[in-house]
């Protein structure tokens, strides 16, 4: 089997011309992994992905894959065997009658939201526009309006996947159960390539705002008590997230930022939303403040790109508590005050429990808090300096920690990461569904150290 003449998308093999342009564009933070596959193969189309895993198994390469669009860590680009880019299969179909769409793994959540905001439909949206949908719903989908939508993989109703075998399966709840539920949750450890997800799409919220408070940075402890106790008095349409770093529109300034985002039906039910946010006890001591700011989801993600733009170095890493931020928070921000770049931060939001009580998921909610830091910078003589803060910086908060989440654990410093992405059960579950689907390890395990 000669796979370059049996496909209709590009290969590039390693020491090829293109092939290190092409390694670079697979991963789309600017700090790029020291990894490099033997073969990387551009599938465009969906029997593209059926050859190419067959011609792996038989070749003895272990697969990757890469929806495409926004990630940190490139856990697709591994040392030797075989990445199949997905990128290219972004097809999009809306189904209004059924309030359902079918998209391919490569279309990107600012594509998903301008398709379908014109049917009056959204839905669970990653924060970043440019994460494409593949690898986002396979770690769960930690998304926008979660108190109502909840993870996004909630709202995934089937997939259409190749597995180690090459063949293709339709599962859902019903049909090939045990696959299904490894694909809502399992994120880049899955074994197989899931190629189309059928989704449950909402009705568009009709008035979204958001509204902030800026203060500074020595605050942190009466700013996150507070944040704390108003989380509990809004209702599950706003969602509200804490962020530790350089204050806007205040450069040099570091500050902890409080935003609400709701998600309503009318300007009198956002009113009524915020009530309890805007009577806030400590407003006078806000260096800046934003209320009931119109916003579409086309503006959220801008303001995301702000705080995560293209061409940057990132380095991240998470942890989920069963502590309150309250507890989490202030001892991090002589870690912020002192960060190496001033576009470094750390972000945490109170996780709203799921909407309709625990689902059959692999996605592990492993906490009510939920605490990101990010080093961003651009300089490559820098690297050192901005991964060894982020490294202290959440080793200082590590021993509040239940555990990661999958999609963004992207220190593999320890062989254990990847699994306390995951209660026990679950990842003991995963292992027994991984030996039925996949016996002879055709597709790369998680990244580990």
């Amino acid at each position: 089997m000669e796979l370059g003449r049996d496909l209709q998308g590009p290969l590039v093999r390693r020491g090829e011309a293109g092939y290190e342009a092409l390694r670079a564009a697979m991963v789309w933070n600017g700090l790029k992994p020291e990894r490099f596959p033997d073969v990387i193969v551009q599938a465009a189309s969906e029997r593209d992905v059926r050859t190419a895993v067959r011609f792996a198994r038989s070749a003895g390469l272990r697969v990757a894959v890469r929806s495409g669009g926004h990630n940190w860590v490139g856990s697709s680009v591994r040392d030797g065997g075989l990445l199949i880019d997905l990128s290219r299969l972004d097809a999009c179909a809306v189904d209004t009658t059924s309030a359902t769409a079918s998209a391919q793994s490569a279309v990107r959540g600012r594509e998903l939201a301008a398709a379908l905001a014109g049917h009056g439909l959204a839905f669970p949206f990653g924060h970043c526009g440019s994460v494409a949908i593949g690898g986002y719903l396979l770690s769960g989908g930690l998304g926008w309006n979660p108190g109502v939508w909840g993870p996004a993989c909630l709202s995934v109703a089937e997939i259409e996947a190749v597995t180690a075998s090459g063949e293709v399966v339709r599962c859902d709840e019903d049909e090939n159960a045990d696959l299904f539920w490894a694909a809502r949750g399992a994120g880049p450890g899955f074994f197989a390539i899931v190629t189309r997800f059928r989704l449950r799409l909402s009705r568009l919220p009709a008035a979204i705002t958001t509204s902030a408070y800026a203060f500074p940075l020595p605050d942190v402890a009466d700013v996150t008590s507070w944040a704390v106790e108003v989380a509990a008095a809004l209702p599950p349409a706003v969602e509200l997230s804490l962020t530790l770093g350089t204050a806007p529109q205040e450069p040099g300034t570091k500050a902890v930022v409080v935003t609400a985002v709701c998600f309503a039906d009318s300007a009198d039910e956002t009113a009524r939303s915020l009530a309890a946010f805007r009577a806030c006890p400590l407003a006078g001591r806000a260096l800046t403040r934003s209320d009931g700011r119109p916003a579409t989801f086309g503006t959220l993600f801008d303001g995301s790109d702000a705080l995560w733009p293209e061409h940057h170095r990132v380095a991240a890493d998470t942890l989920w508590s069963t502590r309150d931020l309250g507890a989490l928070l202030p001892p991090l921000a002589d870690d912020v005050a002192a960060a190496p770049s001033g576009k470094s931060l750390v972000l945490a939001n109170i996780a709203p429990a799921p909407p309709g009580g625990a689902a059959d998921l692999a996605f592990s909610m492993l906490g009510r808090s939920y605490v990101v830091g990010y080093a961003i910078w651009q300089d490559p003589a820098h690297d050192q300096a901005n991964t060894r803060w982020l490294r202290a910086t959440m080793d200082r908060a590590a021993p509040q920690s239940a555990g990661h989440y999958i999609a963004e654990a992207d220190l593999p410093a320890a062989a254990s990461r990847s699994r306390r992405s995951f209660t026990p059960e679950t990842w003991e579950r995963l292992r027994a569904v991984r030996a039925r689907w996949d016996p002879e390890g055709v597709f790369q395990p998680y990244l580990e150290a």
